[in-house]
């Protein structure tokens, strides 16, 4: 079975606790690097107790795109003053400041939700001309070149590492998905499947995610083609072997054929179980990727039928 986890990466010297002493090495000269956020707090700071673990877990999510660090302004009540009088409202805390290239470009005020401080991470990163996105297309297209050479354990672990990223990527839940279907593991696919977030179900890489897995399950259980074209070639009107000959040749590679089988039982009886031949038409189509010929000849075939 497929071996889905990885641990995050440790946060290493990526959170620093700064001081007078060390605040130009820490945080002006090392944002000619990396963006440094830099949280100004105090121990008697509620707000500040509930921030700094969210910014530190922001921080490390981030893998190294960004710096932090922690400064403690009763601690460092000089460095403060400095600041302050160089433009920094430091009068309430906790105040996070991002410095980029020796200077601070963006801050804000006060406790705000996960959601803002990762805007936040995302504005410096891009103000440094960084990939926002901390790599994660290239890691995409990384495991998606793994499965396709059939290194699924490999492309599972780099679909699960986008996740630990980015919790709502679309396209990693239905590569792992596709992971398991390549392993032949339709029961773990779908639990894969019935895990997606909501907020998910209903883009792209999941639709075609649940189309495949549907169509492996229809693989799964059809019959011999030798006997499903000799049926049909008996009774060109049964309908039903029309329709199992489509799956079986879709079964076996054969899309194309498929998809003619299904255009041709379209176009003997449109409403035949329920219109059980566009369905699953539109099955295919949503499998397969948008700018596929089959699928736009398909399409084109189809909307000529509908339409005459």
């Amino acid at each position: 079975m497929l071996e889905l986890g990885q641990n995050a990466a440790p946060a290493g010297d990526l959170i620093k606790d700064v001081t007078e002493e060390n605040f130009m090495v820490d945080v002006v000269e090392a944002s000619n690097e990396v963006p440094v956020i830099v949280d100004f707090w105090a121990t008697w700071c509620g707000p500040c107790k509930t921030l700094g673990p969210m910014l530190e877990d922001a921080v490390t999510r981030a893998k190294g795109a960004v710096k932090m660090a922690k400064i403690d302004v009763d601690q460092n009540q000089r460095l403060a003053q400095a600041l302050a009088q160089q433009g920094l409202p430091l009068q309430s805390i906790p105040t996070v400041v991002a410095f980029v290239k020796g200077r601070p470009t963006d801050m804000f005020q006060g406790a705000v939700p996960t959601s803002e401080i990762d805007a936040f991470i995302k504005r410096a990163i891009e103000a440094a001309g960084g990939d926002a996105s901390g790599g994660l297309d290239d890691a995409l297209a990384a495991a998606e070149e793994m499965l396709t050479e059939g290194a699924l354990d490999d492309a599972a672990q780099v679909f699960a590492a986008v996740l630990q990223e980015d919790a709502e990527n679309a396209e990693a839940f239905a590569g792992l998905i596709r992971c398991h279907l390549a392993a032949g593991e339709l029961d773990q696919a779908e639990v894969a499947l019935n895990g997606v977030p909501a907020t998910l179900a209903t883009s792209a890489p999941i639709e075609a995610a649940r189309a495949q897995l549907e169509l492996a399950r229809q693989a799964a259980n059809s019959g011999p083609l030798d006997e499903l074209r000799t049926a049909l070639e008996a009774d060109p009107a049964n309908h039903q072997a029309r329709l199992d000959l489509a799956q079986a040749l879709h079964a076996n590679g054969q899309i194309e054929d498929a998809v003619d089988q299904l255009l041709e039982l379209f176009r003997r009886d449109r409403e035949w179980n329920d219109g059980a031949a566009k369905a699953q038409l539109f099955t295919i189509f949503e499998a397969l990727k948008p700018n596929d010929p089959i699928v736009l000849n398909g399409r084109r075939k189809l909307s000529s039928m509908i339409f005459a």
